[in-house]
Parts: structure tokens; C-alpha cells; sequence
């Protein structure tokens, strides 16, 4: 079934530096529009047109304030279809006010931990906007707080807003050596309890937890936000019994597009684990799943009886292949 939509019309835009636009999206009828927890993401469906093959779902972190707004606001960084990009922003980066645009509710794998004594947010680039959310809801709240920031010099989209926020607990740096130094000099000096949020390039976050780990931060306080799932391996090979056929998943071919080759229909859209589209059930035949997306919650995954078609996998254990039974 496919996830509900929210029908938005867009209110206001702003060039927030070059290359990143930040939009304000209200209900069309102007009601308060669901809340959220901080470090949600908005997914946006993306006509096809203007060189776009195909229609797509593009997720977005939501960088405005959370409780019962009045507006969603997002912050797009435009990316180049010559790098490989879809054309999703590109499209954000053509809208206008009074443009409709149809959106899945809000969701988020990012929330702060409640419980943390203090929270380290670490951002780079356009990966600053789930940590906006964030430290807007740490202002709001009284909790502790600090980020360093990682941008170009006149790059960094909402500096102002950060420094209203947190003043002297915001760090913006524009080297990555002093950046890198300072860090580590974060990472020990931190109370018992802090919990570290990174996104940012993929490079970046590994680096980051690269540093948590050498200053012996146990895995279970370090917390990361990709932006989709283009960088995951090409995965093992693995079987897929559905409606009673039996069907090959190479290495680097996804579930999703074995399923279509085999005649199949599955209603999908973004094919990067984001938008929730591709969710098919799984059977009680199947073994171990790994679950790549940024849709499912950790309930979801427990409960073993679906997964995200367009980007995970079955994993084997040592007296099985890996094996899925798909129910479409």
C-alpha cells in the first residue's frame, strides 16, 4: 500500500547561499500541519519531465520548528544531472510560490536520544539542516548542546540561524585540519553520557566516527544521517522464491529491479530506500534480511515481515544461502 500524501502548496523561497534554496510548504488549507521529532526528513514526489525519465521521491531533512507548525520548511542543495543526480533538485530549484507539491509525512531515524546528558552535533555542508531541527529543539527544551560545522567560507547554509540558537555553543569552521583537530578535542572532552549526531558527505562521517572510535566512543551513542543510500556495496548474491517462482539476485542488481526484470509490478518511486514506496511483505520462508533503508523504524526491522525492495537484502547464515520469500 502506498504511504499517504499531504497535499502542500508552497508559500515562500529563499536563495540561502549559492546552490542551496530553502522553501516554506503549507497545507493548502492552511490548517497546522502534522508534528514531527527533530532530525525528520519530508519526502517530496518529483514529477517526470524536464529531462527526468521517470517520476521520483526525493527526501529532504525539515529544518523549521516541530510542534504543530504552520509551514514545513527545507534547505536544497542543487546538484548537477551531469555528476548522476536524478534531476529531484533541480526541480525544487524551479518552484515558485503557489506551486502544489505532494509529500509523504514527515518521518524520522535521527531523533535525539531523550536520555543523553548531552548532545554533539556534527555537521558538513548541506548535512547542517537535520542538525538545525535539532538544535532548535534542544533551544526550545533547555538541553545541553554544541555543534562544529564544516563549510566553505560564504557556503554555509544557515550560520545565523545556528548562532541565534546557540551562540558560543556553535562552532563554524572552514579548514578541515582545524576542523579535524578541534573535533578530536570535542570528542575527549565530553561528559559521560553525550551522544554524537553527524551527517554530512559520506567521506566526512566515516571520518567523524573514525575519531569517536579512536576516543573510545562506544558504537552505541554515535548516530548518522545519509542522504540516501548511493554509496551502499553491491551486496552477495541471494535467491527470491515469489508466487511460487524462483528467482537469481546477482551481486549489484537489487531485489527490486530482479522483481521487475521477471515481469513483476511493484510501485516504487525514489529506489534509494527513502520514500517507502517499495515496501513488500516477507514470508516465513526466508532467512536473515539486511535491511538498508532509511524508511523502516527499528520495530519495523524486528518484526521481520517486510523490507524496502529497491535496496535490501537476505543475508546467510552459516548452515543456509541467502534466501527471501516475497510476498507482493
Amino acid at each position: 500500500m502506498s504511504p499517504a500524501r499531504i497535499s502542500l502548496v508552497v508559500t515562500e523561497v529563499t536563495e540561502l547561499v549559492p546552490g542551496v534554496r530553502g522553501l516554506a510548504l503549507a497545507a493548502t488549507d492552511g490548517a497546522p500541519l502534522p508534528s514531527y521529532p527533530p532530525g525528520a526528513h519530508l519526502v517530496l514526489d518529483v514529477p517526470a519531465g524536464d529531462g527526468r525519465p521517470r517520476a521520483l521521491a526525493n527526501a529532504y531533512s525539515l529544518t523549521g520548528e516541530n510542534v504543530e507548525p504552520l509551514e514545513y520548511r527545507v534547505s536544497v542543495l542543487r546538484c548537477d544531472p551531469a555528476t548522476g543526480a536524478a534531476g529531484g533538485s533541480a526541480w525544487v530549484h524551479a518552484l515558485e510560490v503557489g506551486d502544489k507539491v505532494e509529500a509523504h509525512p514527515p518521518r524520522s531515524l535521527f531523533a535525539p536520544v531523550r536520555h543523553a546528558s548531552r548532545h554533539l552535533l556534527v555537521g558538513a555542508g548541506i548535512g547542517i539542516t537535520p542538525l538545525l531541527s535539532h538544535l532548535r529543539s534542544h533551544a526550545r527544551w533547555g538541553a545541553e548542546a554544541e555543534l562544529l560545522y564544516l563549510c566553505r567560507e560564504g557556503l554555509g547554509a544557515h550560520v545565523e540561524d545556528l548562532a541565534a540558537l546557540a551562540g558560543e555553543s556553535v562552532t563554524v569552521l572552514h579548514d578541515r585540519a582545524a576542523f579535524t583537530a578541534l573535533l578530536r578535542e570535542r570528542l575527549r572532552d565530553q561528559p559521560l553520557g553525550t551522544h554524537l549526531y553527524t551527517c554530512g558527505p559520506t567521506g566526512f562521517m566515516d571520518l567523524v566516527h573514525l575519531e569517536a572510535a579512536d576516543a573510545g566512543w562506544p558504537a552505541g551513542r554515535l548516530h548518522a544521517e545519509a542522504f540516501g543510500t548511493a554509496d551502499l556495496d553491491p551486496g552477495e548474491p541471494f535467491t527470491v522464491s515469489v508466487d511460487g517462482e524462483e528467482l537469481a539476485v546477482p551481486a549489484g542488481v537489487s531485489l527490486l529491479e530482479a522483481l521487475e526484470e521477471a515481469g513483476h509490478e511493484v510501485a516504487n518511486l525514489c529506489r534509494q530506500g527513502v520514500c517507502g514506496e517499495c515496501r513488500v511483505g516477507v514470508g516465513p520462508g526466508s532467512g536473515p534480511v539486511l535491511h538498508r533503508d532509511l524508511y523502516l523504524t527499528d520495530e519495523d526491522k524486528a518484526a521481520g515481515d517486510c523490507l524496502m525492495a529497491c535496496v535490501s537484502r537476505a543475508e546467510p547464515t552459516d548452515d543456509r544461502p541467502a534466501h527471501l520469500e516475497v510476498i507482493l
